[in-house]
């Protein structure tokens, strides 16, 4: 059984639950071991606040590859399928070509660092004609005013998969703005996929985007 994605607790644990709601979006809830959950917990919110306060400034690039790399080699070295790669730079964006695009197709899922008023991370799991799903982890109960004006959908109908609709024109955005991905130097990406059903790339010849 998949649980429900989750939200985040604080203002500042966007980054370990993205990754923890990357792992229930692709296993089953009795395939999960606590080590993942202990391990993500552990080495995220490594980042200080301006006031030497730890956690208060998130989670640093730092972590998060780390974590992609320590979920990759757990993989390998146990029986659950499951890979990560990390990204960052040029190979951070949205389009047909791009990582992010086939690893969506191919049933993986993308933890993406982007804007929401400060830096933020959110979870990709998806490619629609209308857009890309994602599950942001900071709630809100009725869309904010400026999704409107950036054709940003919003929904709580499917709390397993996803709570926005994005066009992809708004994340390949270098400025600050509503879910950009930003200056291209600055982006990063963990792809993470269930090995056991991932596509192959002769399943995902007709592309949305």
């Amino acid at each position: 059984m998949k649980n429900p994605l989750r939200y985040q607790m604080s203002e500042y644990d966007c980054g370990p639950t993205t990754l923890l709601n990357a792992i229930s979006f692709l296993f089953e809830r009795e395939e999960i071991p606590p080590e993942i959950i202990r391990n993500i917990m552990l080495y995220s919110l490594d980042c200080y606040g301006a006031e030497g306060t730890p956690g208060k400034a998130g989670t640093s690039r730092m972590a998060m590859m780390f974590l992609s790399n320590w979920l990759d080699g757990f993989g390998h070295a146990t029986n659950l399928p499951l890979s990560s790669q990390y990204l960052s730079g040029k190979a951070v964006h949205i389009d047909q070509e791009s990582l992010i695009n086939d690893a969506l197709h191919r049933g993986g899922v993308a933890v993406v660092r982007l804007f929401y008023d400060v830096e933020h991370y959110a979870l990709l799991t998806g490619v629609t004609s209308d857009g890309i799903l994602m599950f942001d982890p900071w709630f809100l109960d009725q869309p904010a005013e400026e999704f409107l004006e950036h054709g940003v959908g919003f929904t709580l109908d499917e709390p397993r998969r996803y709570n926005r609709i994005v066009p992809p024109e708004c994340f390949n955005r270098e400025g600050k703005t509503l879910y950009a991905l930003g200056p291209v130097d600055d982006r990063e990406a963990v792809l993470l996929f269930n090995e056991r059903i991932k596509k192959t790339a002769a399943d995902t010849i007709e592309y949305f985007i």
